[in-house]
């Protein structure tokens, strides 16, 4: 039964229009417990919970689209009501708040069952375009899976979520949606270097929306604990609500979404979600992003970005940077380690799965094995793409994207801005100019003088692009159209978001809109900012929190 609470509204119907169907709790065992109380979770998808009220709902921003996408009007996002709800406070008798319950491999360990601590669904919807949406509430309260933690999430990792989520999207990366946030009217107490130093921060709460929350871990936790039933009963729902093109045409629109099926429906599920992650991991690259936390709890099946807590963005190009302050030693997560992440993580899950095998478990290595080549030629049609090209060539143009990858490491430079201006160069006059004119159009990405042994370099490579380019005879025009429209000129890097985030710390939460508008259009030249955030990292965002690493603290 929905849960209806102590401060749901009298009404059945919530004040915002939604239709609430509730899917995910309707199809799937609960907790039998209601006691919000952090324990060990058996036998569940998700344990029934209600937010925690906060003092003041307010809204600071949202998602123009993500509310058209799920039929709410500007009218209705401007009214208490809207804050309220999606802050918590108010939880009408439709809803069916719930908490996930998983398990997961945290920096390659096995941590047994981790769950939504701070993530708190309002219910599933049925949204204005057809498709079924959960609504879910981050920084919301505890839950049975809060471990040490109070739920809440604090005002920087909010903005920073919300921000992401939205720019992710409009980049063309699979990713979760963000719809609001609000701040809570609370003060939250965190130590966000883990230093001993903890400090009160402004409380805020962020709705994220996707059409499903599992993530790899999901399904790990069942098999951990020797429940093949409920593994089972998970993996088949999965498949029939969010894979059911898998399914052999015979089967229809089963009645029960939880029915068993056949294990080469479930070899053929696996292999989806392995070329989704693979597709994943290549965008990630593509535009230089870096989650920094890619634990199995942390990966969506449904192959979306998922879970922006120390994500961060390439800055000059470096492939063993990680902007998570936890994995500062190891670099388990750094920028050029996300791909064999992706697959390791996925090796866990077959691992999750192989018990429903009967001990055929060839299927679910085919497809592993799958992936390395599905990264690779992904990764190859990026790079031509990116580079302006009309098809891969081989093992040549392999060479020349792995030169690319040296010289862009002989001096700190800027990742996004080198890729972007690479358009400019005017490759019918880069054979007899000098090197100097040859790198002129992309010397804005480097951060400091380069030596000339670094120009020369440099220069050479762009010649051997240029007669690469050349060969295919493609109109100028054409050329520089396709790297524009896959190379971003605005991404979300750290210090941008600092800025908006200290100014809205500051009590004016405008710059998060403005950088919102910015983000819409990654790939636009939008002149009137190009001057402001189309520039290199500042100096004093080198060392600073919040612009350089960061930690899990939220």
């Amino acid at each position: 039964m929905p849960s209806t609470g102590s401060h749901a509204a009298a009404d059945d119907i919530n004040p915002l229009g939604l239709h609430f169907t509730n899917r995910f709790t309707t199809d799937l065992p609960a907790d039998p417990s209601a006691q919000n109380t952090r324990r060990q979770v058996s036998g569940a998808c998700f344990s029934r919970v209600e937010p925690t009220p906060t003092a003041a709902p307010r809204l600071l921003a949202y998602s123009s689209e993500v509310a058209q996408q799920l039929g709410l009007s500007p009218d209705i996002i401007e009214t208490n009501a809207f804050a309220s709800v999606m802050n918590g406070n108010l939880v009408s008798a439709d809803m069916d708040p719930y908490a996930m319950c998983y398990g997961g491999h945290q920096f390659g360990n096995w941590a047994g069952q981790l769950g939504d601590g701070r993530a708190i669904a309002l219910g599933e919807v049925l949204a204005a375009d057809g498709t079924h949406q959960t609504l879910q509430l981050k920084g919301s309260g505890p839950t049975p899976y809060s471990r040490q933690g109070d739920g809440r999430a604090v005002l920087r990792s909010s903005v920073r979520e919300f921000l992401c989520s939205e720019a992710m999207f409009h980049l063309g990366v699979p990713t979760t949606r963000a719809l609001s946030l609000t701040a809570s009217g609370d003060m939250v107490m965190r130590d966000m270097f883990y230093d001993g130093n903890a400090a009160l921060e402004t409380g805020a709460v962020v709705c994220r929306v996707a059409p499903s929350f599992l993530r790899f871990g999901s399904f790990e936790l069942f098999p951990s604990r020797g429940d093949l039933e409920n593994l089972s009963l998970l993996v088949a729902r999965t498949i029939r609500v969010h894979f059911s093109h898998l399914l052999p045409t015979d089967d229809g629109a089963h009645a029960d979404v939880t029915a068993p099926v056949e294990t080469n429906v479930i070899a053929a599920w696996f292999a989806e979600v392995v070329n989704r992650t693979a597709h994943l991991m290549v965008e990630w690259m593509r535009v230089g992003f870096v989650h920094g936390v890619m634990n199995t709890d942390n990966l969506s099946i449904l192959g979306l970005t998922i879970d922006y807590g120390p994500y961060g963005w390439l800055e000059g190009f470096d492939p063993n940077w990680t902007p998570n302050t936890t994995d500062a030693g190891g670099r388990r997560y750094r920028y050029g380690n996300q791909p064999a992440i992706g697959q390791w993580n996925l090796m866990q899950l077959a691992n999750a799965v192989a018990p429903l095998f009967d001990g055929d478990v060839e299927p679910l290595q085919q497809a592993l094995d799958a992936y390395p080549t599905t990264f690779g030629d992904g990764w190859n049609d990026m790079m031509v793409e990116r580079l302006g090209l009309v098809a891969f060539a081989g093992a040549s143009d392999n060479e020349l994207f792995g030169e690319l990858g040296r010289v862009l490491q002989l001096a700190e430079t800027d990742m996004t801005i080198f890729h972007r201006q690479l358009c400019n160069v005017d490759v019918a006059t880069v054979q007899s100019a000098t090197d100097e004119d040859v790198v002129a159009p992309i010397a804005d990405a480097w951060y400091d003088d380069p030596s000339p042994t670094t120009v020369a370099e440099m220069a050479t490579w762009i010649r051997k692009w240029a007669n690469r380019a050349a060969a295919d005879s493609r109109p100028d025009d054409e050329r520089i159209a396709a790297m524009k429209a896959t190379n971003p000129k605005y991404v979300l890097r750290n210090w941008m978001a600092q800025l908006v985030i200290d100014q809205a710390d500051a009590g004016d939460p405008s710059g998060i809109e403005t950088m919102l508008e910015v983000l819409r259009d990654p790939y636009g030249e939008q002149p009137e900012h190009h001057d402001t955030w189309f520039v290199k990292r500042p100096e004093w965002a080198r060392e600073r929190a919040g612009c350089s690493m960061l930690s899990c603290s939220s």
